[in-house]
């Protein structure tokens, strides 16, 4: 029960800083720019060891014997993103800026909800390999230099952000601060959160260790 909690407090966490992070991609006019400070909120929830769901859910296939016990670890970090998530977007739509950026959360996810399964499943696969290698990257102190883990990091998020993949935890925010939550946004974020699970599979499936 202890692990339970812990491992639900460290997914708020992190629901809460990619809820920030999404305020600035969509607070700032500049896509390029926005793409940047998107990445603080990966950066501080690598640094901090905080749960996120894309970033732990491509080690499923290297569980083995205890892949059942980390399963349960995966359905509390979902849950906890989408708590934090909900709650920086319910925040901001109370705040002073909260109106424009309701509205250009709203233009966002309306794009989603009229995107076809096929394709949202397609750009949350590649978002979920990218998601993984900035992780997994990051992970790998004794390999990799500082500068370079850190840099993935912020690469990885903006090649996702760019290239215009989907991200479910940062969707979950979008669709928060929108005000837009329905049995179809619900749906669509399950589909994305399939599509970035197979895509964090991909690499340690074909042998990144």
């Amino acid at each position: 029960m202890k692990d339970a909690f812990l491992t639900l407090r460290g997914a708020f966490a992190s629901g809460v800083l990619i809820g920030l992070a999404g305020t600035v991609i969509l607070s700032v006019p500049d896509k390029f720019a926005g793409a940047f400070l998107f990445g603080f909120g990966l950066l501080t929830i690598v640094c901090c060891g905080f749960k996120l769901y894309t970033g732990a859910i491509g080690y499923l296939v290297l569980q083995g014997a205890k892949t059942p016990s980390y399963l349960k670890t995966l359905v509390f970090i979902w849950l906890g993103n989408l708590i934090g998530t909900f709650l920086i977007g319910t925040l901001i739509r109370l705040s002073r800026v909260g109106a424009p950026v309701a509205e250009r959360a709203q233009a966002l996810c309306k794009i989603k909800c009229a995107d076809s399964l096929t394709s949202l499943l397609i750009l949350s696969f590649f978002c979920g390999i990218l998601m993984f290698l900035a992780v997994d990257t990051f992970r790998r102190k004794d390999e990799v230099p500082p500068v370079i883990r850190m840099v993935m990091v912020f690469l990885c998020v903006m090649v996702f952000i760019l290239s215009g993949f989907e991200h479910c935890i940062a969707n979950m925010y979008y669709f928060s601060a929108a005000g837009m939550w329905t049995q179809d946004t619900l749906l669509r974020t399950l589909w994305m959160t399939l599509g970035n699970s197979l895509g964090g599979f991909l690499l340690p499936l074909l042998g990144r260790r």
